[in-house]
Protein backbone atom coordinates (compact mmCIF):
# COMPACT_ATOMS: atom_id res chain seq x y z
CA UNK A 1 0.00 0.00 0.00
CA UNK A 2 2.83 2.42 0.88
CA UNK A 3 4.34 2.00 -2.61
CA UNK A 4 1.65 4.30 -4.01
CA UNK A 5 3.54 7.31 -2.61
CA UNK A 6 6.77 6.54 -4.48
CA UNK A 7 5.78 8.12 -7.84
CA UNK A 8 5.01 11.41 -6.08
CA UNK A 9 8.33 11.27 -4.21
CA UNK A 10 10.15 10.70 -7.50
CA UNK A 11 8.33 13.62 -9.05
CA UNK A 12 9.18 15.97 -6.14
CA UNK A 13 12.88 15.05 -6.22
CA UNK A 14 13.05 15.71 -9.97
CA UNK A 15 11.45 19.09 -9.40
CA UNK A 16 14.14 19.94 -6.83
CA UNK A 17 16.78 19.18 -9.46
CA UNK A 18 15.46 22.12 -11.47
CA UNK A 19 15.28 24.42 -8.43
CA UNK A 20 18.57 26.30 -7.85
CA UNK A 21 17.53 27.64 -4.42
CA UNK A 22 19.05 24.81 -2.35
CA UNK A 23 21.74 23.51 -4.72
CA UNK A 24 25.12 23.17 -3.00
CA UNK A 25 27.32 21.51 -5.65
CA UNK A 26 28.44 22.34 -9.16
CA UNK A 27 29.48 19.49 -11.47
CA UNK A 28 31.55 20.14 -14.59
CA UNK A 29 30.91 17.26 -16.98
CA UNK A 30 32.85 16.48 -20.17
CA UNK A 31 36.03 17.77 -21.77
CA UNK A 32 36.70 21.06 -23.56
CA UNK A 33 35.08 22.26 -25.67
CA UNK A 34 32.13 20.02 -24.74
CA UNK A 35 31.68 20.87 -21.08
CA UNK A 36 28.36 21.40 -19.37
CA UNK A 37 27.63 22.66 -15.84
CA UNK A 38 25.11 20.83 -13.65
CA UNK A 39 23.85 21.92 -10.22
CA UNK A 40 22.71 19.38 -7.68
CA UNK A 41 22.46 18.47 -3.98
CA UNK A 42 25.36 16.78 -2.17
CA UNK A 43 23.10 14.83 0.19
CA UNK A 44 21.27 13.16 -2.72
CA UNK A 45 24.39 12.47 -4.78
CA UNK A 46 26.32 11.03 -1.85
CA UNK A 47 23.42 8.80 -0.79
CA UNK A 48 22.90 7.41 -4.30
CA UNK A 49 26.47 7.11 -5.67
CA UNK A 50 29.32 5.54 -3.64
CA UNK A 51 31.79 7.07 -6.10
CA UNK A 52 30.50 10.62 -5.53
CA UNK A 53 30.31 9.97 -1.80
CA UNK A 54 34.05 9.20 -1.74
CA UNK A 55 34.84 12.37 -3.68
CA UNK A 56 32.64 14.59 -1.51
CA UNK A 57 34.02 13.11 1.71
CA UNK A 58 37.46 14.50 0.87
CA UNK A 59 36.20 18.06 0.31
CA UNK A 60 36.22 20.57 3.15
CA UNK A 61 32.87 22.29 2.83
CA UNK A 62 33.02 25.76 4.43
CA UNK A 63 29.61 26.80 3.21
CA UNK A 64 30.65 27.70 -0.32
CA UNK A 65 29.45 25.86 -3.40
CA UNK A 66 31.40 22.65 -3.96
CA UNK A 67 32.84 22.12 -7.43
CA UNK A 68 33.76 18.70 -8.88
CA UNK A 69 34.67 17.53 -12.38
CA UNK A 70 33.64 14.40 -14.30
CA UNK A 71 35.69 14.60 -17.54
CA UNK A 72 35.13 10.96 -18.59
CA UNK A 73 31.35 11.24 -18.99
CA UNK A 74 29.53 12.97 -21.84
CA UNK A 75 27.19 15.77 -20.69
CA UNK A 76 24.13 14.30 -22.45
CA UNK A 77 24.76 10.92 -20.80
CA UNK A 78 25.25 12.45 -17.35
CA UNK A 79 21.98 14.32 -17.69
CA UNK A 80 20.16 11.00 -18.18
CA UNK A 81 21.93 9.47 -15.19
CA UNK A 82 21.33 12.50 -12.98
CA UNK A 83 17.60 12.23 -13.58
CA UNK A 84 17.81 8.54 -12.65
CA UNK A 85 19.69 9.43 -9.44
CA UNK A 86 16.93 11.83 -8.44
CA UNK A 87 13.84 10.10 -9.81
CA UNK A 88 14.83 6.41 -9.66
CA UNK A 89 13.39 5.81 -13.12
CA UNK A 90 14.78 5.43 -16.65
CA UNK A 91 13.17 4.45 -19.98
CA UNK A 92 15.89 2.76 -22.01
CA UNK A 93 13.50 2.16 -24.90
CA UNK A 94 13.85 5.85 -25.74
CA UNK A 95 17.59 5.64 -26.45
CA UNK A 96 19.80 4.17 -29.16
CA UNK A 97 21.64 1.01 -28.13
CA UNK A 98 25.02 2.72 -28.52
CA UNK A 99 23.86 5.41 -26.06
CA UNK A 100 22.65 2.73 -23.65
CA UNK A 101 26.19 1.30 -23.65
CA UNK A 102 27.52 4.77 -22.77
CA UNK A 103 24.98 5.03 -19.94
CA UNK A 104 26.14 1.63 -18.68
CA UNK A 105 29.82 2.68 -18.68
CA UNK A 106 28.99 5.95 -16.90
CA UNK A 107 26.87 4.08 -14.35
CA UNK A 108 29.87 1.87 -13.66
CA UNK A 109 32.12 4.87 -13.04
CA UNK A 110 29.56 6.27 -10.58
CA UNK A 111 29.07 2.82 -8.94
CA UNK A 112 25.31 2.76 -9.59
CA UNK A 113 24.94 -1.00 -9.15
CA UNK A 114 21.16 -1.20 -9.53
CA UNK A 115 21.33 0.69 -12.82
CA UNK A 116 24.18 -1.53 -14.04
CA UNK A 117 22.14 -4.66 -13.31
CA UNK A 118 19.03 -3.24 -15.00
CA UNK A 119 20.84 -2.14 -18.16
CA UNK A 120 22.58 -5.51 -18.57
CA UNK A 121 19.25 -7.33 -18.26
CA UNK A 122 17.62 -4.94 -20.75
CA UNK A 123 20.40 -5.41 -23.33
CA UNK A 124 20.31 -9.20 -23.10
CA UNK A 125 16.52 -9.40 -23.34
CA UNK A 126 15.88 -6.66 -25.88
CA UNK A 127 19.10 -6.02 -27.80
CA UNK A 128 20.77 -9.41 -28.24
CA UNK A 129 20.77 -9.17 -32.05
CA UNK A 130 22.44 -5.77 -31.94
CA UNK A 131 25.05 -7.10 -29.53
CA UNK A 132 25.79 -10.05 -31.82
CA UNK A 133 26.30 -7.67 -34.76
CA UNK A 134 28.49 -5.42 -32.60
CA UNK A 135 30.13 -8.20 -30.64
CA UNK A 136 33.57 -6.64 -30.40
CA UNK A 137 32.16 -3.50 -28.76
CA UNK A 138 30.18 -5.55 -26.22
CA UNK A 139 33.12 -7.88 -25.57
CA UNK A 140 35.53 -5.01 -24.91
CA UNK A 141 33.02 -3.16 -22.77
CA UNK A 142 32.05 -6.15 -20.66
CA UNK A 143 35.63 -7.21 -19.89
CA UNK A 144 37.00 -3.71 -19.37
CA UNK A 145 36.03 -4.04 -15.72
CA UNK A 146 35.89 -7.75 -14.96
CA UNK A 147 33.90 -7.38 -11.74
CA UNK A 148 31.10 -5.10 -12.99
CA UNK A 149 29.42 -6.46 -16.11
CA UNK A 150 29.14 -10.13 -15.20
CA UNK A 151 25.88 -10.73 -17.10
CA UNK A 152 27.29 -9.27 -20.31
CA UNK A 153 30.43 -11.32 -19.83
CA UNK A 154 28.27 -14.44 -19.55
CA UNK A 155 26.41 -13.42 -22.73
CA UNK A 156 29.74 -13.10 -24.57
CA UNK A 157 31.11 -16.38 -23.26
CA UNK A 158 27.88 -18.22 -24.13
CA UNK A 159 28.00 -16.82 -27.66
CA UNK A 160 31.66 -17.78 -28.02
CA UNK A 161 31.00 -21.41 -27.09
CA UNK A 162 27.41 -21.95 -28.26
CA UNK A 163 27.21 -19.95 -31.49
CA UNK A 164 30.72 -18.75 -32.41
CA UNK A 165 29.90 -18.54 -36.11
CA UNK A 166 27.94 -15.35 -35.34
CA UNK A 167 31.13 -13.69 -34.13
CA UNK A 168 32.95 -14.54 -37.37
CA UNK A 169 30.01 -13.14 -39.34
CA UNK A 170 29.60 -10.00 -37.23
CA UNK A 171 30.43 -6.60 -38.68
CA UNK A 172 33.00 -6.03 -35.96
CA UNK A 173 34.93 -9.29 -36.44
CA UNK A 174 38.06 -7.58 -37.89
CA UNK A 175 38.25 -5.52 -34.68
CA UNK A 176 38.09 -8.35 -32.15
CA UNK A 177 41.12 -8.68 -29.83
CA UNK A 178 43.69 -11.37 -30.43
CA UNK A 179 42.81 -13.15 -27.18
CA UNK A 180 39.22 -13.65 -28.36
CA UNK A 181 40.29 -14.85 -31.82
CA UNK A 182 42.56 -17.43 -30.22
CA UNK A 183 39.68 -18.64 -28.05
CA UNK A 184 37.52 -19.09 -31.14
CA UNK A 185 40.00 -20.97 -33.30
CA UNK A 186 41.11 -23.16 -30.39
CA UNK A 187 37.47 -24.31 -30.10
CA UNK A 188 36.94 -24.61 -33.85
CA UNK A 189 35.06 -27.91 -33.56
CA UNK A 190 31.97 -25.90 -32.63
CA UNK A 191 32.29 -23.45 -35.53
CA UNK A 192 30.77 -25.62 -38.25
CA UNK A 193 33.22 -24.02 -40.67
CA UNK A 194 35.83 -25.60 -42.87
CA UNK A 195 39.52 -25.08 -42.14
CA UNK A 196 39.74 -23.10 -45.36
CA UNK A 197 37.07 -20.67 -44.14
CA UNK A 198 38.71 -20.31 -40.74
CA UNK A 199 42.07 -19.58 -42.39
CA UNK A 200 40.47 -16.91 -44.60
CA UNK A 201 38.90 -15.23 -41.55
CA UNK A 202 42.21 -15.28 -39.69
CA UNK A 203 44.02 -13.83 -42.72
CA UNK A 204 41.44 -11.06 -43.09
CA UNK A 205 41.75 -10.29 -39.38
CA UNK A 206 45.53 -10.01 -39.72
CA UNK A 207 45.28 -7.83 -42.83
CA UNK A 208 42.74 -5.54 -41.16
CA UNK A 209 45.25 -5.03 -38.33
CA UNK A 210 47.74 -3.80 -40.91
CA UNK A 211 45.76 -1.68 -43.42
CA UNK A 212 48.99 -0.50 -45.05
CA UNK A 213 49.59 -4.00 -46.47
CA UNK A 214 48.56 -4.72 -50.10
CA UNK A 215 45.45 -6.85 -50.58
CA UNK A 216 47.28 -9.12 -53.05
CA UNK A 217 50.09 -11.22 -51.52
CA UNK A 218 51.94 -11.15 -54.86
CA UNK A 219 52.56 -7.46 -54.19
CA UNK A 220 53.98 -8.11 -50.72
CA UNK A 221 57.51 -7.05 -49.97
CA UNK A 222 59.76 -9.03 -47.65
CA UNK A 223 58.92 -6.57 -44.88
CA UNK A 224 55.16 -6.95 -45.55
CA UNK A 225 55.39 -10.70 -44.95
CA UNK A 226 57.31 -10.07 -41.72
CA UNK A 227 54.58 -7.74 -40.46
CA UNK A 228 51.77 -10.20 -41.24
CA UNK A 229 53.78 -13.10 -39.80
CA UNK A 230 54.26 -11.20 -36.56
CA UNK A 231 50.52 -10.42 -36.37
CA UNK A 232 49.47 -14.05 -36.95
CA UNK A 233 52.23 -15.84 -35.06
CA UNK A 234 49.96 -16.90 -32.15
CA UNK A 235 47.09 -17.94 -34.45
CA UNK A 236 48.93 -20.12 -36.96
CA UNK A 237 49.69 -23.02 -34.56
CA UNK A 238 45.94 -23.48 -34.07
CA UNK A 239 45.01 -23.72 -37.77
CA UNK A 240 44.47 -27.33 -38.85
CA UNK A 241 46.22 -27.04 -42.20
CA UNK A 242 46.46 -30.83 -42.52
CA UNK A 243 42.67 -30.98 -42.89
CA UNK A 244 42.79 -28.93 -46.10
CA UNK A 245 42.72 -30.62 -49.45
CA UNK A 246 45.50 -30.03 -51.98
CA UNK A 247 43.54 -27.46 -53.97
CA UNK A 248 42.74 -25.41 -50.86
CA UNK A 249 46.35 -25.54 -49.74
CA UNK A 250 47.56 -24.46 -53.18
CA UNK A 251 45.11 -21.56 -53.54
CA UNK A 252 44.66 -20.33 -49.96
CA UNK A 253 47.86 -21.10 -48.06
CA UNK A 254 50.74 -21.26 -50.53
CA UNK A 255 50.50 -17.55 -51.50
CA UNK A 256 51.17 -16.74 -47.82
CA UNK A 257 53.87 -19.37 -47.29
CA UNK A 258 56.31 -16.77 -45.90
CA UNK A 259 54.09 -16.13 -42.88
CA UNK A 260 54.34 -19.80 -41.86
CA UNK A 261 57.17 -21.11 -39.68
CA UNK A 262 59.75 -22.78 -41.91
CA UNK A 263 59.43 -26.18 -40.25
CA UNK A 264 55.63 -26.14 -40.60
CA UNK A 265 55.81 -25.08 -44.25
CA UNK A 266 58.27 -27.86 -45.14
CA UNK A 267 56.16 -30.44 -43.35
CA UNK A 268 53.01 -29.27 -45.17
CA UNK A 269 54.75 -29.47 -48.55
CA UNK A 270 55.80 -33.07 -47.83
CA UNK A 271 52.32 -33.90 -46.62
CA UNK A 272 50.44 -32.57 -49.65
CA UNK A 273 52.91 -34.08 -52.11
CA UNK A 274 52.30 -37.50 -50.59
CA UNK A 275 49.26 -38.96 -52.39
CA UNK A 276 48.62 -41.43 -49.56
CA UNK A 277 48.14 -38.59 -47.12
CA UNK A 278 45.61 -36.92 -49.38
CA UNK A 279 43.59 -40.11 -49.56
CA UNK A 280 43.48 -40.64 -45.82
CA UNK A 281 41.76 -38.94 -42.92
CA UNK A 282 45.08 -38.36 -41.12
CA UNK A 283 45.45 -35.06 -39.32
CA UNK A 284 48.54 -33.75 -37.60
CA UNK A 285 46.68 -30.92 -35.93
CA UNK A 286 44.72 -30.82 -32.71
CA UNK A 287 41.66 -32.46 -34.18
CA UNK A 288 40.99 -36.10 -33.30
CA UNK A 289 42.35 -38.08 -36.21
CA UNK A 290 39.59 -40.65 -36.53
CA UNK A 291 36.62 -38.33 -37.04
CA UNK A 292 36.41 -37.76 -40.76
CA UNK A 293 33.68 -35.13 -41.00
CA UNK A 294 34.50 -31.50 -40.31
CA UNK A 295 31.59 -31.22 -37.93
CA UNK A 296 28.84 -33.35 -36.47
CA UNK A 297 25.29 -33.19 -37.80
CA UNK A 298 23.68 -33.02 -34.38
CA UNK A 299 21.34 -30.80 -32.40
CA UNK A 300 22.42 -32.48 -29.16
CA UNK A 301 26.20 -32.95 -29.10
CA UNK A 302 29.24 -31.04 -30.32
CA UNK A 303 32.31 -32.42 -32.04
CA UNK A 304 34.05 -32.46 -28.66
CA UNK A 305 31.37 -34.86 -27.37
CA UNK A 306 31.84 -36.96 -30.51
CA UNK A 307 35.62 -37.08 -30.05
CA UNK A 308 35.20 -38.26 -26.47
CA UNK A 309 32.65 -40.93 -27.45
CA UNK A 310 34.98 -42.07 -30.24
CA UNK A 311 37.83 -42.42 -27.76
CA UNK A 312 35.59 -44.68 -25.66
CA UNK A 313 34.75 -46.77 -28.74
CA UNK A 314 38.41 -47.13 -29.71
CA UNK A 315 39.50 -48.00 -26.17
CA UNK A 316 37.38 -51.15 -26.27
CA UNK A 317 38.84 -52.33 -29.59
CA UNK A 318 42.22 -53.74 -30.48
CA UNK A 319 42.22 -51.75 -33.72
CA UNK A 320 40.97 -48.11 -33.61
CA UNK A 321 38.12 -47.37 -35.96
CA UNK A 322 37.73 -44.43 -38.34
CA UNK A 323 34.21 -43.81 -37.10
CA UNK A 324 32.03 -41.44 -39.11
CA UNK A 325 28.95 -40.03 -37.42
CA UNK A 326 26.42 -40.47 -40.22
CA UNK A 327 23.01 -39.35 -38.94
CA UNK A 328 20.26 -41.86 -39.68
CA UNK A 329 17.35 -40.70 -37.56
CA UNK A 330 16.38 -37.61 -35.58
CA UNK A 331 13.27 -37.63 -33.45
CA UNK A 332 12.10 -34.10 -34.28
CA UNK A 333 12.50 -34.88 -37.98
CA UNK A 334 11.52 -38.56 -38.27
CA UNK A 335 9.30 -39.19 -35.25
CA UNK A 336 9.65 -40.63 -31.75
CA UNK A 337 8.36 -44.17 -32.22
CA UNK A 338 9.98 -47.61 -31.89
CA UNK A 339 8.47 -48.58 -35.24
CA UNK A 340 10.23 -45.73 -37.01
CA UNK A 341 13.45 -46.67 -35.24
CA UNK A 342 13.28 -50.29 -36.42
CA UNK A 343 12.19 -49.28 -39.95
CA UNK A 344 15.22 -47.02 -40.39
CA UNK A 345 17.83 -48.51 -38.09
CA UNK A 346 16.96 -52.20 -37.93
CA UNK A 347 19.82 -54.65 -38.59
CA UNK A 348 22.45 -51.90 -38.27
CA UNK A 349 25.52 -52.44 -36.09
CA UNK A 350 28.29 -50.17 -34.80
CA UNK A 351 25.84 -47.46 -33.75
CA UNK A 352 25.60 -44.66 -31.20
CA UNK A 353 22.33 -43.54 -29.60
CA UNK A 354 22.12 -39.95 -28.31
CA UNK A 355 19.21 -38.74 -26.17
CA UNK A 356 18.43 -35.25 -24.83
CA UNK A 357 16.43 -35.50 -21.60
CA UNK A 358 13.49 -33.11 -21.44
CA UNK A 359 13.38 -30.60 -18.54
CA UNK A 360 16.94 -31.52 -17.53
CA UNK A 361 20.34 -30.48 -18.82
CA UNK A 362 21.26 -34.11 -19.45
CA UNK A 363 22.43 -36.11 -22.45
CA UNK A 364 22.18 -39.90 -22.35
CA UNK A 365 23.38 -42.45 -24.85
CA UNK A 366 25.08 -45.70 -25.67
CA UNK A 367 27.27 -47.51 -28.17
CA UNK A 368 26.13 -50.86 -29.62
CA UNK A 369 28.56 -52.99 -31.63
CA UNK A 370 25.91 -55.49 -32.80
CA UNK A 371 22.72 -55.07 -34.81
CA UNK A 372 19.33 -53.95 -33.54
CA UNK A 373 16.35 -56.29 -34.01
CA UNK A 374 12.61 -56.01 -33.43
CA UNK A 375 12.43 -59.58 -32.11
CA UNK A 376 12.01 -60.00 -28.36
CA UNK A 377 15.52 -61.26 -27.59
CA UNK A 378 18.49 -60.24 -25.49
CA UNK A 379 21.78 -60.07 -27.43
CA UNK A 380 25.43 -60.61 -26.50
CA UNK A 381 28.07 -57.89 -26.99
CA UNK A 382 31.37 -57.29 -25.21
CA UNK A 383 32.29 -53.75 -26.36
CA UNK A 384 29.03 -51.95 -25.59
CA UNK A 385 28.83 -49.01 -23.20
CA UNK A 386 26.34 -46.36 -22.07
CA UNK A 387 27.08 -42.81 -20.98
CA UNK A 388 25.66 -39.54 -19.72
CA UNK A 389 26.62 -35.86 -19.76
CA UNK A 390 25.20 -33.43 -17.22
CA UNK A 391 25.54 -29.63 -17.61
CA UNK A 392 28.88 -29.85 -19.46
CA UNK A 393 31.20 -32.27 -21.23
CA UNK A 394 33.51 -32.66 -18.24
CA UNK A 395 30.70 -33.91 -16.00
CA UNK A 396 30.16 -37.30 -17.61
CA UNK A 397 29.67 -40.93 -16.66
CA UNK A 398 30.92 -43.86 -18.75
CA UNK A 399 29.52 -47.30 -17.92
CA UNK A 400 30.76 -50.34 -19.84
CA UNK A 401 28.84 -53.59 -20.15
CA UNK A 402 29.63 -56.17 -17.46
CA UNK A 403 27.00 -58.77 -18.32
CA UNK A 404 27.77 -59.34 -22.00
CA UNK A 405 24.82 -61.72 -22.42
CA UNK A 406 22.44 -58.87 -21.63
CA UNK A 407 24.15 -56.05 -23.56
CA UNK A 408 21.02 -54.85 -25.39
CA UNK A 409 17.31 -55.49 -25.11
CA UNK A 410 15.56 -56.02 -28.45
CA UNK A 411 11.79 -55.72 -28.68
CA UNK A 412 9.37 -54.23 -31.18
CA UNK A 413 8.17 -51.73 -28.53
CA UNK A 414 11.73 -50.70 -27.64
CA UNK A 415 13.87 -48.10 -29.28
CA UNK A 416 17.59 -48.29 -28.60
CA UNK A 417 17.64 -50.04 -25.20
CA UNK A 418 20.68 -51.28 -23.30
CA UNK A 419 20.99 -54.06 -20.74
CA UNK A 420 18.23 -55.17 -18.43
CA UNK A 421 16.83 -51.66 -18.00
CA UNK A 422 20.18 -49.82 -17.79
CA UNK A 423 18.98 -47.43 -20.50
CA UNK A 424 15.53 -48.05 -21.94
CA UNK A 425 13.48 -46.13 -24.50
CA UNK A 426 10.10 -47.75 -24.90
CA UNK A 427 6.50 -47.09 -25.82
CA UNK A 428 3.87 -47.82 -28.42
CA UNK A 429 3.33 -44.72 -30.56
CA UNK A 430 6.07 -42.70 -28.85
CA UNK A 431 8.75 -43.04 -26.20
CA UNK A 432 6.60 -42.72 -23.08
CA UNK A 433 8.27 -45.34 -20.86
CA UNK A 434 11.91 -44.39 -20.47
CA UNK A 435 14.19 -45.06 -17.52
CA UNK A 436 17.69 -45.92 -16.29
CA UNK A 437 18.38 -48.47 -13.56
CA UNK A 438 21.76 -50.13 -13.18
CA UNK A 439 21.82 -53.86 -13.89
CA UNK A 440 23.90 -55.19 -16.81
CA UNK A 441 26.39 -52.31 -16.95
CA UNK A 442 29.10 -51.27 -14.50
CA UNK A 443 27.33 -48.31 -12.91
CA UNK A 444 24.21 -46.15 -13.21
CA UNK A 445 24.37 -43.19 -15.58
CA UNK A 446 21.65 -41.18 -13.83
CA UNK A 447 21.29 -40.15 -10.21
CA UNK A 448 17.65 -41.21 -10.20
CA UNK A 449 15.68 -44.26 -11.34
CA UNK A 450 12.64 -42.12 -12.13
CA UNK A 451 11.24 -42.12 -15.64
CA UNK A 452 12.29 -39.36 -17.99
CA UNK A 453 10.88 -37.69 -21.11
CA UNK A 454 12.75 -37.44 -24.40
CA UNK A 455 13.19 -33.95 -25.83
CA UNK A 456 15.28 -35.09 -28.81
CA UNK A 457 17.12 -38.20 -29.88
CA UNK A 458 19.54 -38.97 -32.69
CA UNK A 459 21.01 -42.12 -34.09
CA UNK A 460 24.35 -41.80 -35.91
CA UNK A 461 26.25 -44.86 -37.11
CA UNK A 462 29.39 -45.80 -39.01
CA UNK A 463 28.49 -46.54 -42.67
CA UNK A 464 31.60 -48.58 -43.39
CA UNK A 465 32.33 -51.46 -45.72
CA UNK A 466 31.03 -54.11 -43.33
CA UNK A 467 27.64 -52.43 -43.18
CA UNK A 468 27.34 -52.14 -46.95
CA UNK A 469 28.46 -55.72 -47.53
CA UNK A 470 25.97 -57.09 -45.01
CA UNK A 471 23.23 -54.95 -46.50
CA UNK A 472 23.98 -56.11 -50.04
CA UNK A 473 24.12 -59.77 -49.03
CA UNK A 474 20.81 -59.47 -47.20
CA UNK A 475 19.28 -57.99 -50.36
CA UNK A 476 20.86 -60.62 -52.60
CA UNK A 477 19.52 -63.45 -50.48
CA UNK A 478 16.09 -61.88 -50.28
CA UNK A 479 16.10 -61.09 -46.55
CA UNK A 480 13.75 -58.37 -45.35
CA UNK A 481 15.49 -55.09 -44.59
CA UNK A 482 13.14 -52.23 -43.76
CA UNK A 483 11.58 -50.75 -46.87
CA UNK A 484 14.37 -51.75 -49.26
CA UNK A 485 13.57 -53.69 -52.44
CA UNK A 486 14.13 -57.46 -52.25
CA UNK A 487 15.73 -59.51 -55.01
CA UNK A 488 15.01 -63.16 -54.20
CA UNK A 489 15.63 -64.14 -57.79
CA UNK A 490 19.38 -63.45 -57.49
CA UNK A 491 21.63 -66.48 -56.86
CA UNK A 492 23.41 -66.52 -53.50
CA UNK A 493 26.72 -67.21 -55.26
CA UNK A 494 27.87 -64.29 -57.46
CA UNK A 495 29.94 -66.66 -59.63
CA UNK A 496 26.66 -67.90 -61.11
CA UNK A 497 25.34 -64.39 -61.85
CA UNK A 498 24.08 -63.66 -65.36
CA UNK A 499 24.64 -60.30 -67.04
CA UNK A 500 21.15 -59.18 -65.97
CA UNK A 501 21.84 -60.26 -62.38
CA UNK A 502 24.85 -57.99 -62.25
CA UNK A 503 22.73 -55.11 -63.63
CA UNK A 504 20.27 -55.59 -60.77
CA UNK A 505 23.12 -55.62 -58.25
CA UNK A 506 24.68 -52.55 -59.86
CA UNK A 507 21.41 -50.62 -59.46
CA UNK A 508 21.27 -51.69 -55.82
CA UNK A 509 24.80 -50.49 -55.06
CA UNK A 510 23.93 -47.16 -56.70
CA UNK A 511 21.09 -46.78 -54.18
CA UNK A 512 23.60 -46.90 -51.34
CA UNK A 513 26.32 -44.82 -52.95
CA UNK A 514 25.57 -41.91 -50.60
CA UNK A 515 27.26 -43.90 -47.85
Amino acid sequence: MSDKFLPKLSENLLESLNDDQYNDIIIEVGNDPFVKIFRAHMVILSSRSPYLRRILSTINNDGALVNIKLPNILPEIFEIILRFIYGGRISLENYDTSDIIKILVAADELCLKELITYIQSFLIKKKSSWMEDNFNKIYRTSFKNESSFLELQKFCIDLIYKDPIKIFNSQSFPEIPEKLLLTLIQNDDDLQMSVSQIWEHVLNWGLSRNPELPSDPESFSKEDFKILKSTLQKCIPHIKFYNLNSKEFLEKVLPYKKVLPKELYNDLIKYFLDSQNNQSDKSKSYITKNISSKYIDSKIITTKHAELILSWINKSKSTPSSYRFKLLIRGSRDGFSPKKFHDICGRLSDTVSIIKVKYHNEILGGYNQISWESKSIVEVAKDNFIFSFKDNINNHILSRVKNEKHAISNWFLNGPSFGDGDLTLSGYHNYSDNSCKQSSYEKPIRETKEKFFVEEYEFPFNPGKTFLLNLLMSEIQGWEHGDFVQNPELPSNPTTFSKDDFKILKNLTTMYSFY
